[in-house]
């Protein structure tokens, strides 16, 4: 790659060592041009031909294979287009219109010995100007970005916003805690005036410091014990008895 000019940049992009160019009649028809209606067995010149780029452009040039002398050139602004056209009956051969820079020009023919040659021709020319419309694509999305107006992302004074974080649950307010601790409960509370039983032939406990006994060491309250007791009374007046007994004792 060397520098051609202020504009930019000379890239190759395709040399070929072996090309033929050929004089053509005027076209007769709108149909395009054939190559069997030129001399393909003498041709006008033999040399090298090579494609190059400086921006959007692309020149192809016809060289001397020795020299370089440069023979013919072609400024090419897009492809497929006016300045290179393919024949209707082979693919080897194109039509180029050259211009000598002092704005006249003239159409030839050129040839290819080989048709991979003809192929690479065709397809660096593809290439190039496949590259120039897609920067031009990028460009203009630039542009218009450029001139669109920005987007605020920023919070304003005062805004909040609310974040949803997933996988949490949530407690039920109708579902009852479970109780702390062992988990035995507590006995129920004692009535007032009770009367505790001793087990058979256990230990007497001493007698609650509530009780309603008399000096002469009888029991007035008799009734109540029945009472607080319920159907346990039914097991017989001596039970009774017993128990009251067992409570009387200082």
């Amino acid at each position: 790659m060397a520098l051609a000019d202020d504009s930019g940049y000379e890239s190759v992009i395709c040399v070929k060592p072996e090309v033929h160019v050929y004089k053509i009649p005027p076209r007769a028809t709108n149909r395009g041009y054939r190559a069997a209606d030129w001399k393909l067995d003498e041709p006008a010149w033999t040399g090298r031909m090579k494609i190059i780029s400086i921006g959007k452009l692309a020149y192809i040039k016809l060289e001397d294979k020795n020299s370089g002398e440069l023979f013919a050139q072609a400024p090419v602004e897009q492809y497929p287009g006016c300045v290179v056209e393919a024949v209707t009956d082979s693919s080897r051969y194109f039509v180029v219109r050259i211009e000598d820079g002092s704005g006249r020009h003239a159409f030839i023919g050129l040839g290819f010995a080989d048709r991979g040659d003809s192929f690479d021709f065709n397809v660096a020319l593809q290439d190039h100007f496949k590259w120039v419309k897609q920067e031009g694509e990028l460009a203009k999305e630039e542009a218009s970005q450029s001139t669109a107006p920005k987007l605020d992302l920023g919070f304003k004074e005062g805004q909040t916003i609310k974040i949803s974080i997933g996988n949490i649950k949530k407690k039920d307010p109708g579902a009852k805690s479970r109780p702390m601790g062992s988990g035995l409960l507590l006995p129920p509370p004692m009535a007032k005036g009770a009367v505790l039983v001793s087990p058979p032939g256990g230990q007497q406990s001493p007698p609650p410091t509530h009780s309603n006994t008399d000096f002469g060491g009888r029991v007035p309250a008799a009734q109540s014990t029945a009472d607080l007791w319920g159907d346990f009374t039914a097991a017989g007046a001596s039970s009774s008895q017993d128990t009251a007994k067992g409570w009387v004792q200082f």
